[in-house]
């Protein structure tokens, strides 16, 4: 008897190829050129190594959430490409890194969320921005119907990452 097929698990989008990725890579060049206060707090540069090369890494994140955690500043990012993004990876495999905000260089270390925590931020980030987290869920393939139940779900099984600024 063969056992019955395993249910589907998350689906997450392919990272962009071609000329797709070099759009998605054009704000790292603005923040390298000085203008990362155009993304006001919405973005943050996040400065990384590799876990293969040991080269530093560069990824543009939007921030779900800014708060401070034991008094030192926080940001809290999802990995919308799931468990297997790179700089998720290489953050597991190192959690130290580099965020930049605007002009301003933050050491910081990785902690990663729980599932119930990364549905709580999603369920936050959703009140905030309603239009832009419908969007997202819909790109995920997580449509909702509007009401928070639907981005808990959506944010648990999103890889959700806090970045805590080693010094205040």
């Amino acid at each position: 008897m063969t056992p019955p097929p395993a249910a589907p698990g998350p689906r997450h989008p392919a990272p962009p190829a071609g000329w797709r990725r070099t759009v998605a890579r054009l704000p790292v060049h603005l923040f390298r050129m000085g203008l990362g206060p155009l993304f006001r707090r919405r973005l943050l540069l996040l400065v990384h190594t590799g876990r293969v090369t040991g080269e530093q890494r560069r990824t543009v994140l939007e921030v779900v959430a800014a708060e401070r955690v034991d008094g030192r500043r926080a940001w809290t990012v999802a990995s919308g490409f799931g468990a297997r993004a790179h700089w998720y990876l290489n953050l597991r495999a190192a959690p130290q890194a580099v965020a930049q905000v605007g002009r301003v260089y933050h050491a910081v270390s990785a902690r990663f969320l729980t599932p119930e925590e990364g549905g709580r931020s999603m369920t936050r980030y959703a009140e905030r921005h309603p239009r832009t987290a419908r969007r997202l869920c819909a790109y995920l393939g997580h449509p909702v119907d509007g009401g928070t139940e639907g981005y808990r779900r959506a944010g648990e099984v999103l890889p959700f990452v806090l970045l805590v600024e080693d010094h205040p």
